[in-house]
């Protein structure tokens, strides 16, 4: 594996200098992509779960619906990289991909705002959950919705190395900007979702099977696919790709070797640092899951005391609403607090005495986090009961307290979206491994745990009588190792690592 190593290496040499680096301007352009992608990710991660139970879907499975995030991360977007990387188009390497990506994301979107409409078309009776047609529909294309998502980002940050060119500010000041931009269309998604009106923006998306969170739903997808088109045009249109040809070999063929081949060689030249690395991302994302799958569902069912089943009643369904679009709100205020904190992510390491000590107390701040919800919880619980059901909601304090949890959780999102993979990139120059072999790999210890949460959430929150709180705890549990062994077992990356020299996440 050694030999494939090396293959890799030299078409990532080949591609840093195919070019000077770019202007600041068309990193910007490129950048901006990113707003369209994460605005159509943060409708996902706060309307979907909760639209998947409106359709007849019991709380228990709506888990398995999200499988296709972490089995797409797996496969598809190494995939596509692989390829890009290899793409002789007349285009470019990279912009076909995005292209395709967005094409992929418009279909998607259609199927999946139109799933209820179609459903009932096809048969399904509105009275009578759940509606299997209109779930299959929905399926389809939240399958679709993932691949595409995967297929653009993925090249979006390739083009974004090329355009770099090699050069480590350059490098830096690009995933600074693309991040920046995932924040912006973080907080534009959730704070669309959290509007309860948006429908009126587009009066025709409601149907007779599509009620009011279905069209303001179909509304939000709307906005999140002219956003992508817009910004993408502009920035394929601006900036440009010259036709990338291989380097030939010495029998004068290019360079061919099995993606897959290399990612399960890279297992065997792991070094400690890095399998330390593996389980203490692993454990942290096993924490992650539970709340990003279900935060919003949290809200609407355990804070406001409402119900997503399709023969709840109209008053239970307008509580488990309203509970979704606070949730959304939630989301929005931990947006803003993870892009503030992404910024200063290098000062604080440096207050703190290196990444692994940051890493380790942010993973406590998430246990407490996770734990508190069951505190907000049983003071919702508490006021119901006290107030014979209250149908109107739970206090303002009680609120206030949630919306609280969303925004500190920003804290620790900001760690785990930086953090990790420049501790990867460390470990792995110091080991001789390829960089993109060994985020790859770190990229296992991420959708692993996904696959894990997404088949077991659902039926281990039954086993505690349903709801969400079970879960959480479990996430709770796994943060807390998590932070005990990132700041015990995790070794801290050497002084003398290039990553610290240029500053990269090395807190030097």
């Amino acid at each position: 594996m050694e030999k494939a190593s090396n293959g890799s290496s030299a078409l990532e040499m080949h591609t840093s200098e195919l070019d000077q680096p770019a202007a600041l301007r068309k990193i910007i352009s490129v950048s901006s992509i990113a707003a369209g992608v994460q605005f159509g990710w943060a409708l996902q991660l706060s309307l979907l779960t909760p639209y998947v139970q409106l359709l007849g879907i019991p709380h228990k499975w709506a888990s398995l619906i999200w499988l296709c995030g972490p089995i797409s991360g797996m496969l598809v977007q190494p995939i596509v990289g692989y390829h890009s990387d290899r793409c002789t188009s007349r285009f470019g390497r990279r912009r076909p991909f995005i292209v395709a990506g967005a094409g992929l994301v418009t279909v998607a979107v259609f199927l999946i705002g139109y799933a209820a409409d179609i459903g009932h078309s096809m048969g399904d009776q509105l009275d009578k959950p759940p509606r299997t047609r209109a779930i299959a529909i929905f399926a389809l294309g939240f399958w679709i919705l993932d691949v595409a998502n995967n297929t653009l980002q993925g090249p979006c940050r390739a083009f974004l190395a090329d355009l770099s060119a090699g050069n480590a500010k350059k490098t830096r000041t690009a995933n600074a900007f693309f991040s920046f931009f995932m924040a912006v269309g973080n907080v534009l998604g959730y704070a669309a979702g959290s509007y309860k009106n948006l429908y009126k923006v587009v009066p025709f998306t409601m149907t007779k099977s599509c009620d009011l969170y279905c069209a303001n739903l179909k509304t939000c997808f709307f906005i999140s696919i002219t956003l992508l088109l817009l910004v993408t045009f502009m920035s394929l249109c601006y900036v440009t790709e010259k036709p990338w040809t291989p380097e030939p070999t010495a029998d004068g063929k290019g360079s061919s070797v099995p993606f897959f081949g290399e990612i399960f060689g890279a297992f065997k030249e792991l070094k400690r640092p890095m399998w330390m690395l593996l389980i203490v991302t692993a454990l942290n994302w096993i924490a992650w899951f539970p709340f990003l799958l279900f935060d919003t569902d949290w809200m609407g069912r355990e804070v406001y005391g409402g119900n997503s089943d399709a023969n709840a009643s109209t008053a239970s369904k307008k509580l488990y609403n309203d509970g979704v679009r606070a949730g959304a709100l939630g989301l929005m205020l931990n947006a803003i607090v993870l892009g503030f904190m992404s910024l200063g992510v290098e000062w604080v390491g440096r207050k703190m005495g290196g990444a692994k000590r940051l890493w380790g107390a942010v993973n406590f701040i998430l246990a407490i986090c996770l734990a508190m919800t069951v505190v907000v919880t049983k003071q919702a619980e508490d006021h119901r009961r006290d107030h014979g059901g209250a149908k109107t909601g739970p206090p303002g304090s009680v609120t206030a307290g949630a919306l609280t949890l969303f925004a500190v959780l920003g804290i620790p999102q900001a760690i785990t979206f930086s953090i990790p993979f420049a501790l990867a990139s460390i470990f792995s120059t110091n080991s001789g491994a390829g960089q993109g072999l060994s985020l790859g790999v770190l990229n296992l210890a991420i959708v692993v745990p996904q696959m894990v949460v997404s088949v077991g959430g659902g039926p281990f929150d039954e086993l505690f009588h349903g709801g969400n709180i079970p879960a959480f705890v479990l996430g709770a549990i796994a943060a807390a190792v998590s932070g005990i062994l990132a700041l015990t077992v995790l070794p801290s990356p050497p002084p003398d690592a290039p990553a610290f020299k240029t500053g990269a996440m090395g807190f030097h």
